[in-house]
């Protein structure tokens, strides 16, 4: 599981024009299982996103089909973990193992 922040390196205005597209690659990847949960940082210097993937290089892979990346809006930072509890209801986030 990985945790991944993007930080706005750019203006709002340029983030916003890139938006639709950002929001077309979240969907596709929600559609895949890869990403579980996203949103805006407060205030809004960018966002967080919770993913699922096989390793950190299929994750690399799918983050740099992100516009903001592509286009150089945003830089990444990401953080893998186990997770080894959870609130009851998301018990489909712990390992198979």
């Amino acid at each position: 599981m990985f945790v991944i922040t993007l930080t706005y390196v750019a203006p709002l205005e340029d983030i916003d024009a890139l938006l639709p597209g950002h929001l077309e690659w979240l969907d596709r990847h929600y559609a895949t299982g890869t990403l579980l949960t996203s949103g805006r940082r407060v205030p809004r210097t960018g966002g967080v996103i919770l993913a699922r993937a096989t390793d950190r290089a299929a994750l690399d892979a799918v983050l740099a089909e992100d516009p903001f990346r592509r286009e150089g809006v945003a830089t990444y930072d990401v953080v893998e973990f186990v997770p080894t509890r959870t609130a009851p209801g998301l018990e489909g986030l712990l390992p198979a193992d």
